[in-house]
């Protein structure tokens, strides 16, 4: 079988998604995409541009795509001779929170909706994901002032599924604690927006340095456009203690860092799966994640009680001991290492053959009456 995949925002975990499913499918799946860039324009104008510039699609069993485009257009325009589609929901606009001072714009919501109709399969990258999107799927309809099409929640859900993005896991975990420098290394590998709130992670940090405990700080992970000013502050705040400040773009570098780490610190506000939380916890990093989101989904909830925490006062605590060596983790984290191995491609890859096996199979979307 044969597959395109147009994936509309060619960066972070989508790009990340796309070419390990390449790299590791039995099946051809022949890329298309656009720059991580503009992702209102994505949305509404990819579909045009795939439009023109994708091979003929009759030489395919299958699409794939993200939900950054609009399939329910390129459907539409493309007519009767579009294979059966999967689309892999990395984000949703109608679960997502909104930036200070935004106002929700319900066109992305209706894109997503939309989006999902038009596909004969739809995966979420996370059960907390599809839980947050099927909770929040009948408080947006009712935002319509008449004729809410209520139906096509359960439409939706007939058609929907969980699967977890696959992650290059293989290089990062060799069953023994890995050897670090000091002063501790924190690590932050996520990108540089507000969703991410990184305003709790310094402060987290300078309650360290009134507390006199010593560290280093590599700021790792994108920044796309809007970078928050914290980041800014931070790097001349911590001066010396900074070793890396901005994405590292050499796979091999960014692995070696997450090696060094002794800890990684996650004090999100959105997160659905956490591909660098899985990264840097398979190279030995001891974790402290909000008890929130995706994270009890991926750590086990035998560890949930080492490496979780309820609130800002409770990371703070939390972290002082990781870096004074009193925590107890580092006896743990090897185990927790190793159940990352869950999500590595090589476990994952065959789920996702299978779909697309499947799709190859199916006939266009039928509705319910």
């Amino acid at each position: 079988m044969k597959f395109l995949f147009l994936e509309p925002f060619f960066g972070g975990s989508h790009r990340y998604f796309a070419e390990g499913l390449l790299q590791h499918s039995r099946y051809q799946i022949d890329l298309v995409t656009l720059p991580a860039r503009f992702w209102k324009w994505r949305m509404r104008g990819a579909a045009l541009y795939f439009l023109k510039n994708s091979p003929p699609l009759e030489d395919y069993d299958g699409l794939i795509t993200s939900d950054l485009m609009s399939l329910s257009d390129f459907r539409s325009l493309i007519g009767a001779g579009c294979p059966p589609a999967l689309v892999y929901f990395h984000e949703s606009q109608i679960t997502y929170p909104l930036a200070p001072g935004e106002a929700m714009d319900v066109h992305f919501g209706f894109t997503d909706m939309t989006t999902a109709l038009a596909a004969e399969r739809i995966l979420f990258n996370s059960q907390t994901h599809f839980d947050a999107f099927f909770s929040k799927l009948p408080k947006f309809l009712k935002m319509m002032p008449d004729f809410r099409p209520t139906w096509v929640v359960d439409e939706i859900r007939s058609r929907a599924g969980v699967l977890h993005p696959g992650c290059d896991v293989a290089n990062l975990n060799h069953g023994a604690p890995p050897v670090r420098s000091k002063p501790p290394l924190i690590i932050w590998n996520h990108r540089w927006e507000f969703d991410k709130n990184p305003k709790d992670f310094f402060l987290a940090l300078d309650e360290m340095i009134k507390r006199g405990i010593d560290f280093r700080l590599a700021l790792l992970g994108e920044n796309f456009q809007n970078c928050p000013k914290d980041f800014t502050a931070a790097r001349k705040r911590y001066g010396k203690r900074i070793v890396r400040y901005g994405h590292e773009p050499s796979r091999l570098a960014y692995e070696a860092w997450l090696k060094e780490g002794t800890v990684v610190i996650s004090t999100a506000w959105q997160e659905n799966f956490g591909i660098s939380m899985v990264e840097a916890i398979s190279a030995g990093c001891i974790p402290l994640l909000p008890r929130r989101l995706s994270y009890p989904e991926i750590i086990p909830e035998s560890s949930h009680k080492d490496f979780l925490y309820k609130n800002q006062e409770e990371l703070v605590e939390k972290l002082a001991r990781v870096l004074l060596g009193t925590s107890g983790s580092e006896r743990k984290i090897e185990k927790l290492s190793l159940e990352m191995k869950r999500f590595s491609w090589d476990h994952m890859i065959p789920h996702y053959d299978d779909e697309l096996k499947n799709l190859g199979f199916m006939q266009g979307p039928q509705m319910k009456a």
